[in-house]
C-alpha cells in the first residue's frame, strides 16, 4: 500500500477525516499514482502512528480521505540516536542521511569542524541545502516505512555539539588513534542505552584536540575495527552495531 506523511493537524480523529494538501503528494496519488475515489493509502502522522484512509474525495489542491484505521507504527526502535556528522565533500551527506535514515537514525546534526572542507557561504546558501538534506530524509522514511521523520538541524560548531551531549546516555566518538576500547565491548555490559550520540569526523577525521575535548565532555573515544573507514561509511557501521545490539536491527 502507497505511503505518505501527513501533518497532524491536518488529522482531524473526531471527524475521521485526513486531508492532504502537499502538493507534491497529492500530484503524486492523481496524477502519477492515478489513484481516485474508494482506493486506499497508508499515512503517518510523524509522531509513530498509521492511518488507513480511503480517498472520498480529491482535487488538483487536496485529497480527503476517510479513516479506517490507526495503528501504532512500530517501525521504530526503542533507542534513539542521533547521528553528529563532520560535514563532507560533494554529495556525500546525501547518502549519509538516506541510510541513516533507513537504519533508524532520529536525528542528524551536521557539524562544522577544524579539518571541515565545505564552506556554506551565507544563510540563504545554508538554508537551500538544509531543506534539501531535509527532503532526502523525507524520501528515505517513506521509503522505508518509517514512523518518525528524522529531523536534519541547522550545522553547529564543534563547541556548540560539545555544550550539546549532555542529554544522551551514551557518547560515542570513533578514532582511529584509539586501539584498546570498542563498541561491542561497551555494548557487551550494558543494554540499557535509549538515547545515544555518534560522533563522525569528516574527511580526515578528527584534530586530536578535539577527541580531548570530547573526551572531557564524556565521549568515549572507541575502534570500529581494523581497518579505518570513511566518513560516510563510519556512522552506518557505528549505528548498525548499536540498532543490532541494543535496538531492532536484525531481528528477535
Amino acid at each position: 500500500m502507497h505511503r505518505f506523511f501527513v501533518d497532524e493537524k491536518n488529522i482531524s480523529e473526531e471527524n475521521k477525516k485526513i486531508f492532504m494538501d502537499d502538493s507534491e503528494d497529492v500530484k503524486h496519488i492523481g496524477k502519477v499514482l492515478r489513484l481516485s475515489k474508494d482506493d486506499c493509502i497508508e499515512v503517518c502522522n510523524g509522531n509513530n502512528y498509521d492511518y488507513i484512509g480511503k480517498i472520498v474525495a480529491i482535487s488538483k489542491a487536496q485529497i480527503e480521505l476517510e479513516i479506517l484505521e490507526k495503528k501504532i507504527s512500530g517501525t521504530e526502535s526503542n533507542i534513539q540516536v542521533t547521528l553528529f556528522q563532520g560535514i563532507p565533500k560533494s554529495s556525500k551527506m546525501d547518502m549519509i542521511i538516506q541510510k541513516c535514515t533507513e537504519l533508524g537514525i532520529v536525528k542528524i546534526v551536521p557539524v562544522i569542524t577544524e579539518r571541515t572542507i565545505v564552506q556554506i557561504k551565507d544563510k540563504k546558501a545554508e538554508t537551500k541545502k538544509i531543506q534539501r538534506w531535509q527532503k532526502v530524509a523525507d524520501s528515505a522514511a517513506k521509503q522505508c516505512k518509517r514512523g518518525v521523520i528524522p529531523k536534519v538541524t541547522e550545522p553547529v560548531s564543534f563547541e556548540e555539539m560539545i555544550h550539546n551531549l549532555s542529554t544522551y546516555d551514551l557518547k560515542i566518538i570513533p578514532y582511529e588513534q584509539e586501539r584498546k576500547e570498542g563498541l561491542k565491548n561497551i555494548l557487551s555490559t550494558n543494554k540499557e542505552y535509549k538515547k545515544v550520540a555518534i560522533i563522525i569526523g569528516p574527511e580526515g577525521g578528527f584534530e586530536q584536540d578535539e577527541v580531548i575535548k570530547a573526551q572531557n565532555a564524556g565521549v568515549k573515544s572507541i575502534t570500529l575495527g581494523p581497518r579505518i573507514l570513511r566518513t560516510e561509511t563510519a556512522g552506518f557501521v557505528a549505528l548498525s552495531i548499536l540498532m543490532y545490539e541494543i535496538g531492532d536491527l536484525g531481528g528477535k
